[in-house]
């Protein structure tokens, strides 16, 4: 999510590195990342209607299913295209520049958020003790939770360096098992999750338990590492995406297909909720996973080599450009437009729901376009919100 940047390598001068083509793909992959996030928030609005249409819940819910993990994989593809795997990290140098584009956005939204929610909802701001474990877990908002995980993989930068210096074919295909096998045992383990709803509510393990999707960078340690191992392998990369192309959009669709039969066939067949459904056929399950994987290879295909009219490459730029902030805002339209939608006495409805997605979109948008070009002339509200700090002069 947040804007495509350089890690310092040891012995290194910053000013001195020669940095690779930019690649409009990882921009673009962005923006549609976030549409497909409020989307999913959207979605949850929509739930609320007994009678909401099916097949929109599964556009919003199931569709869109591939927007968190798709940022975590252009997350690492940004971070290790510009990277020099084979020189030693200067950590210190790294995580300071991580901390100020990630952590002091995530500290600031989430007091933004605990301050506007303990007001709106009547609840008050927590005690200290209550704002630790929020900001750990990353549940002072929805949203949240995502840069707490990415917080946990810059920390572990030089473990995934280490894994996509040493891997290949047969090593990913082992890791994707294996990752396949380890969300399948979370998600839908039946002794192990009916051990941590067992625990008593004081229990100290409980918390780190409950909210193990929050934090546990291992749900998404896949992605995260093919996105590094087909930066750092880039040209290689774009000879598959030339050569496959076709393949690459078989691939996507027949998944999504899968993902979306799979929802279906939970709703008619197994007679689960709506709700129910999409917590089911999730990304984190086995047909979630293959989503992930054909999206994040079909996206960038797409978005290389541009088979689309040109005049959508400036309203991706700008969807891309002002994702991250339009990420981290659209709960707060997202509560003042329900507000606005129940006291006019309307019902969630279909044709509703997708108004009230584009007007979720655009105000989103609005408010980072505003914000950003405010920050150009107060800078400390770009870099708090959004991590973005004036260049220095040369």
């Amino acid at each position: 999510m947040p804007e495509q940047a350089s890690p310092i390598t040891a012995g290194e001068p910053q000013a001195t590195r020669r940095r690779k083509p930019r690649l409009p793909a990882i921009e673009y992959i962005r923006g549609i990342a976030m549409m497909g996030v409020i989307a999913i928030h959207v979605g949850s609005q929509y739930l609320m209607n007994q009678t909401a249409n099916l097949h929109l819940i599964a556009l919003l819910e199931v569709v869109s299913r591939f927007s968190v993990p798709i940022f975590f994989f252009i997350s690492a593809f940004g971070l290790f295209y510009n990277l020099d795997i084979h020189e030693p990290l200067n950590y210190k140098a790294f995580m300071k520049k991580r901390f100020r584009t990630v952590l002091i956005p995530y500290i600031v939204w989430s007091l933004f958020y605990l301050l506007h929610d303990g007001i709106f909802y009547r609840v008050g701001f927590p005690d200290p003790l209550h704002l630790l474990s929020i900001l750990f877990f990353g549940t002072a908002k929805y949203q949240l939770y995502f840069l707490v995980i990415l917080i946990w993989f810059y920390l572990l930068m030089p473990l995934w360096i280490a894994i996509v210096r040493r891997a290949g074919k047969v090593s990913l295909t082992l890791l994707f098992i294996a990752q396949i096998a380890f969300d399948y045992w979370s998600s839908f383990s039946v002794p192990f999750n009916t051990f941590v709803y067992g625990l008593p509510d004081h229990s100290w393990l409980k918390p780190f338990l409950m909210y193990r999707l929050n934090y546990w960078v291992v749900h998404y340690v896949f992605i995260f590492v093919l996105g590094g191992y087909l930066a750092v392998h880039i040209k290689e990369f774009q000879t598959f995406m030339r050569e496959h192309r076709r393949a690459i959009t078989v691939f996507f669709w027949a998944t999504l297909l899968w993902l979306l039969a799979y929802y279906y066939q939970l709703i008619y067949e197994t007679g689960y909720t709506a709700l129910e459904a999409i917590n089911t056929a999730h990304q984190l399950s086995p047909a979630g996973l293959f989503y992930t994987l054909s999206s994040c290879i079909f996206f960038f295909t797409i978005f290389t080599y541009q088979k689309y009219p040109g005049w959508l490459n400036p309203v991706l730029h700008q969807l891309g450009r002002h994702s991250y902030f339009a990420y981290l805002v659209h709960p707060f339209f997202i509560t003042y437009a329900a507000m606005a939608l129940q006291k006019s006495g309307h019902l969630m409805t279909a044709p509703i729901t997708i108004v009230f997605y584009f007007v979720i979109l655009g105000l989103s948008m609005l408010a980072a376009v505003l914000c950003r070009r405010l920050g150009e002339h107060i800078p400390i509200l770009n870099e708090w919100t959004i991590g973005v700090y004036p260049r220095r002069k040369k």
